[in-house]
């Protein structure tokens, strides 16, 4: 039998959380591509981030026919549950109307790929915000910044900003994975799926 999910209807507002660490030191980290793609999300809705009760920055607006909150965190990653569970009451969203934004090591640099539920997979942020909704039910939009060349520390290899390489289409990989989170958003998971998960 196939289980399908799907986000709460369109008249009901979505939480889009992008995971990061806040202030200029980290802008720039692999572990801050939520926060970049929120900004490309801000854009395309020409809203802009503001400070929240909650502890997230907060920019609210209309994406893919949707009501949406894009929220970042103003905790360190492994303290984002927090503001993300914070933020979602205040907006009366259930963890059905989370959508986390997030880096992911076991994807090469540039891939998107989309879920729902799971395990936090070594990710602190996800971890915490797992723990704080009381569920790992909720989506991830996870944009692939690939393993740690030799024997680096995963935990030096994500502080550390994306690299000249990586950097030349960058701008391109993150309009992309707005574009896996606007499909998402219109179309649901399993046809953001079938689209991204091909390329």
């Amino acid at each position: 039998m196939t289980v399908t999910h799907d986000l709460p209807g369109t008249g009901e507002q979505v939480l889009l959380a992008g995971l990061g660490n806040p202030g200029p030191r980290y802008e720039g980290n692999r572990h801050n591509i939520g926060f970049l793609v929120l900004d490309e999300l801000a854009d395309r809705i020409g809203g802009r981030f503001k400070a929240h009760k909650g502890g997230a920055e907060v920019c609210e607006g209309r994406l893919a026919g949707r009501r949406v909150v894009l929220a970042k965190p103003r905790s360190f990653m492994n303290l984002s549950g927090g503001p993300v569970v914070n933020t979602a009451r205040f907006y009366k969203i259930g963890p059905e109307g989370v959508v986390v934004i997030h880096d992911e090591l076991d994807l090469p640099y540039g891939t998107v790929r989309l879920k729902y539920g799971g395990g936090a997979g070594g990710h602190n942020g996800l971890r915490s915000i797992t723990k704080s909704l009381g569920t790992q039910d909720y989506y991830r939009v996870r944009f692939g910044i690939d393993r740690p060349p030799g024997r680096m520390d995963p935990a030096d290899y994500v502080l550390k900003d994306f690299s000249t390489t990586e950097r030349r289409d960058l701008a391109l990989n993150i309009a992309l994975c707005a574009d896996a989170v606007e499909t998402l958003l219109g179309k649901g998971l399993t046809a953001a799926q079938n689209e991204f998960h091909s390329r």
